[in-house]
């Protein structure tokens, strides 16, 4: 039946909305998504739960950044059985974003190239929206990516993210916090030791103020060099942050066939083998000490349990639902529990960093 579900997809939806330019076909594709009522899915299976911050979720699997970025369809994640769904980026004040077209499909790669630079409706009006599904979704745990406005100048981008995490985090159970965009000039520039332990002081003197503090994640490039790794991990670790998100998009063109492409963050499969190496590395760095989310060309069960394996706490999903459709959020989870089964674990937790020496 799920195998079904996922062909009729390919077969009849997937055409129709690929006639459409994708950035039309993403915001009709999120309307019809935030139209669902706010159910939940069929109860996930005991051993698809894990404990991550204190926090129960009741699957790892999570619709990564960029697919909602201002919270509208949030009972439609739920509805789909994500155990969570990371909204955003969201920045302080509202911006459009690069100019169109800034999306693009390359089918025979099965991945995407974005330039979308941060389009945001603002964190005022975020938070409304999430004041207001916040009690019909509560089925679903939330992150919340944040970011600098374009215009800030850069020594106020820890102003700005000071200001998202105090307003967004009474909604959130983790925020993300975004270095690592390859379309906001300058953003990367952040994901140095210096600058991390800076913004660290900055959010730990934010979150003073606050009732409610969720754990601050920071996302990174897959474009880091390895040399830089375990100082960043030092860095994060040392500053207070909860765990890293591992990885953003790349600029990287390896590994697709031989021609032009734009420039943008480059997601889907070519990504994968980058993805599973980064978080193997970190979660060696870091001892397994600080929580992982990772995220790159996760398309089936093997996917997310090789980022598991690999030192990843929670796995997250974009590009996959362009090419397969809703049905791979409940054919992922299948196949991960079968995955658990064949190799005699218990549950998520008991697999996650028991392959991580197997990455290079």
């Amino acid at each position: 039946m799920r195998s079904g579900r996922c062909n009729l997809y390919r077969r009849l939806i997937r055409p129709l909305l690929f006639r459409l330019d994708p950035e039309t076909a993403h915001r009709l594709t999120l309307a019809m998504l935030g139209a669902l009522p706010a159910r939940l899915a069929p109860e996930d299976p005991p051993e698809l739960a894990i404990t991550v911050w204190g926090q129960v979720f009741s699957n790892p699997l999570g619709l990564a950044a960029g697919v909602d970025k201002d919270a509208r369809a949030v009972a439609g994640w739920q509805a789909l059985g994500f155990g969570f769904a990371e909204v955003g980026t969201v920045t302080p004040r509202p911006q459009p974003g690069n100019p169109r077209p800034r999306l693009w499909r390359l089918p025979q790669e099965r991945a995407l190239i974005n330039r979308m630079g941060f389009p945001s409706a603002g964190m005022e009006a975020v938070a409304r929206s999430l004041e207001r599904i916040r009690p019909r979704a509560a089925g679903i745990r939330l992150g919340v990516n944040i970011g600098p406005n374009r215009d800030t100048p850069v020594e106020r981008v820890p102003e700005d993210y000071q200001r998202l995490l105090a307003r967004l985090a009474p909604m959130a159970d983790f925020i993300v916090v975004n270095l690592s965009s390859p379309n906001t000039p300058g953003l990367r520039d952040w994901q140095g030791p210096e600058r991390i332990r800076t913004l660290g002081t900055a959010l730990t003197d934010a979150q003073a103020g606050l009732m409610r503090r969720p754990p601050v994640l920071v996302k990174l490039a897959p474009d880091l060099e390895d040399a830089l790794l375990a100082d960043l991990c030092a860095a994060i670790s040392d500053s207070g942050f909860g765990g890293m998100v591992a990885v953003n998009t790349t600029v990287s063109r390896a590994g697709l066939t031989a021609g032009s492409y734009p420039e943008g963050g480059l997601s889907g499969p070519p990504l994968r083998t980058r993805a599973r190496e980064m978080v193997a590395r970190l979660y060696r760095l870091s001892g397994g000490k600080l929580a992982i989310i990772g995220v790159g060309g996760v398309a089936s069960a093997e996917d997310a349990y090789a980022l598991i394996r690999a030192g990843a706490s929670l796995v997250e999903l974009y590009t996959a639902l362009v090419y397969d459709g809703p049905a791979a959020v409940r054919m992922i989870k299948s196949g991960l529990g079968e995955l658990l089964h064949r190799d005699g674990w218990r549950s998520i937790g008991e697999a996650v960093g028991s392959g991580s020496s197997e990455q290079s």
